[in-house]
């Protein structure tokens, strides 16, 4: 599978493009070739969400944006409206929603009738939630392969469509102090079996907040963060596996970035932009990302 986007970051950050291959036109055990795919973008040092924000779209393609809002209740407060808006994506996956409850001033119901929330048990952590114009072939919650599927349920949702499968996440950080490194490299190693079975039957894109740098291109601060959450060894190889079988942070370029769209190899002909809405910084401190696919889903 292939790294086609990588978003923003940790604190403040934009972010840079790659691919996550995965060339499963037969169903093989091998493990799958890692080709990159740069795109170009500046980075804007805005700290408010523009008034105003006006994105192109080509026709005859599906756009799928991804966001961590850093709260769902703040975000709407800051300009989140300005950007879903604006983007107007056919497919829209949030996390760490930090809600509990469905919060329907997230989006138009009416343009979006298709909506799936993911929560945790921990009030005002985590959370996902995916948006949708086009109806699925169906929905799962979770990682099946995990050994305690159940608590996985806030942090995965997958749409399956005709020709492809989206799976959304909000992968779990290893914590301060990496308390919960263990549990991250099991999240790992179980989001691998899922997404290789997947990968099996139909291409993926697999979209979220990965919380991994995966290089050190990736930060500012690479040599002093090695037994940092996000940036350990232990993270840095398990996405690797995948992918291959106020500081003013913002303007000074210190974030980390922490987003992706990762496709199936077999994609890589449909993609046509793989871009990091830069501008679009404010209602949180990721910014959103975008894929745009040829073709449909149906």
């Amino acid at each position: 599978m292939e790294k086609a986007t990588k978003s923003n970051s940790k604190k403040r950050l934009t972010e840079e493009s790659e691919e996550m291959s995965s060339d499963k036109v037969e169903v093989s055990s091998t493990k799958p070739e890692l080709k990159k795919v740069k795109t170009t973008t500046s980075v804007p040092v805005n700290t408010k969400m523009p008034e105003k924000l006006e994105f192109q779209k080509p026709s005859g393609t599906i756009t799928f944006a991804s966001w961590n809002v850093g709260g769902l209740k703040a975000a709407l407060k800051k300009g989140y409206h300005t950007y879903v808006e604006a983007e107007d994506a056919d497919i829209l996956c949030l996390q760490e929603t930090k809600v509990n409850e469905k919060e329907f001033n997230a989006i138009d119901t009416k343009k979006y009738k298709y909506h799936w929330w993911g929560f945790e048990e921990k009030k005002g952590y985590g959370g996902i939630a995916v948006f949708s114009k086009i109806e699925p072939v169906s929905v799962a919650f979770g990682l099946s392969t995990h050994p305690t599927p159940e608590i996985t349920k806030g942090r995965v949702i997958t749409l399956e469509f005709k020709t492809l499968y989206y799976v959304a996440v909000y992968v779990p950080n290893a914590g301060e102090k990496l308390v919960r490194l263990k549990e991250r490299v099991t999240w790992d190693e179980a989001m691998e079996r899922y997404l290789r079975q997947l990968d099996e039957k139909k291409p993926v894109i697999w979209a979220g907040d990965m919380n991994v740098a995966h290089k050190e291109i990736d930060l500012a601060r690479p040599k002093t963060n090695q037994r940092t959450a996000g940036f350990t060894i232990e993270e840095r190889s398990g996405f690797d596996k995948i992918l291959n079988g106020g500081n003013n942070c913002r303007a000074k370029g210190i974030g980390w970035r922490l987003d992706y769209h990762i496709v199936s190899k077999r994609l890589l002909d449909r993609v046509i932009e793989s871009e990091i809405r830069g501008e679009c910084y404010g209602a949180s401190d990721h910014v959103p990302i975008v894929l745009v696919l040829s073709g449909e889903l149906i």
